[in-house]
């Protein structure tokens, strides 16, 4: 069955065509014909009030403490290129979908947004590559890692205890 399920992944990812690619430009890309951007316009008219901070920039926390609270605060915490309802690299795609078959509460941060970001998260892990991906404050690898434990049945055990605490929740 698991192996079937990740095949299933796998072919549904392999199976993307090149059309619906996504493609980043300066702050900007395109995907499925759509353009999105993740940069905030440049308008004299709108209110300093009203125009987008980052509340990374804000806070006064260093980002090797923002990756640590993450991580503690967080079930499942997942550093990804893009977000879970879109990713831009199939790697961190693949670790989405596998992820989202438990049913558990996941927490992501995109690191294109903040190249900082993404060197705290690799001096943190030491581990060099993305997706990353922490399961109760422990570092447990990339997307690869993940479907291996997700067809081995590891996985289940490791998310068992966060399942069981959202359904006691609701």
């Amino acid at each position: 069955m698991a192996r079937s399920l990740s095949h299933m992944l796998l072919k549904g990812i392999s199976g993307l065509s090149t059309a619906s690619s996504t493609r980043i430009a300066s702050g900007s890309f395109v995907q499925y014909g759509r353009r999105f951007s993740n940069t905030p316009p440049n308008d004299s008219d709108t209110h300093e009030d009203f125009k987008p901070t980052s509340k990374l920039d804000s806070s006064n926390l260093s980002l090797k403490d923002i990756v640590e609270q993450d991580i503690k605060g967080n079930p499942v915490m997942l550093y990804m290129k893009g977000v879970p309802d879109l990713p831009q690299c199939g790697f961190s795609s693949l670790a989405v979908r596998v992820l989202s078959l438990y049913d558990v509460p996941l927490s992501a941060r995109n690191i294109l947004e903040n190249p900082e970001l993404k060197s705290a998260v690799k001096a943190f892990s030491q581990w060099p590559t993305f997706p990353q991906i922490f399961i109760k404050g422990e570092f447990i690898g990339g997307s690869d890692i993940i479907l291996n434990l997700h067809q081995t049945g590891e996985l289940k055990e490791k998310l068992k205890d966060i399942t069981a605490n959202q359904e006691k929740s609701q």
